[in-house]
């Protein structure tokens, strides 16, 4: 009996590690403009997908990434500081190389969001990094959580005055499968080793 109720929590618990993954959303280019109300970024592409659906590593024009943040909270646009919770992000697929076409994920900031001045070089040049926790929904309607981090060009030595490019971007989602779809798995494996 004992024997038994330890191979069902067994198969219970394995499929939660199993099913949990990561998908990884690379973007590139785009514009970040901003006042103290919060920041947005248009036009950044969707360049690079890793873990959709199980897969590999798909590259190429995927689709579009844009989001925009909640309100400056602390700090300022040129040196650093902290937007809130809330805004948009969403990212788009456009139906190339086994991508979904149509909204992939949409959701909002979850936590505050980061806005770090980073200097660098001789000349002092002048570029941001943002990072911040996400939650909406999946494709397949599931509730998901990520993070991101975008990382600008160089701003220039006054740093940042309303807008600059930004270089690139990733985005991870972590994507658990439904409770009930793990437990019914589960049991389906505790049918088969009795």
């Amino acid at each position: 009996m004992k024997r038994i109720v330890l191979m069902a929590l067994l198969a219970l618990a394995v499929p939660l590690a199993a099913f949990a993954g990561d998908v990884d959303f690379t973007n590139h280019s785009g514009t970040l403009t901003g006042t103290s109300a919060g920041l947005t970024l248009t036009g950044s592409e969707l360049t690079e997908v890793q873990g959709l659906g199980g897969g590999g590593l798909i590259q190429g024009n995927l689709g579009t990434l844009t989001f925009s943040t909640g309100a400056l909270t602390s700090g300022s646009l040129t040196t650093g500081g902290t937007f809130a919770a809330g805004g948009s992000f969403v990212i788009t697929g456009n139906g190339t190389g086994g991508i979904p076409n149509g909204v992939i994920f949409s959701g909002s900031f979850s936590g505050p969001v980061t806005w770090t001045e980073v200097t660098s070089g001789p000349n002092g040049a002048i570029y941001y990094t943002l990072t911040g926790a996400i939650s909406g929904t999946w494709y397949n309607g599931a509730t998901v959580n990520g993070a991101t981090t975008q990382i600008t060009f160089n701003a220039g030595k006054n740093g940042f005055t309303g807008s600059v490019g930004l270089g690139s971007g990733d985005t991870i989602i972590t994507t658990v499968p439904e409770p009930g779809t793990l437990g019914l798995l589960g049991t389906g494996l505790v049918g088969l080793a009795g």
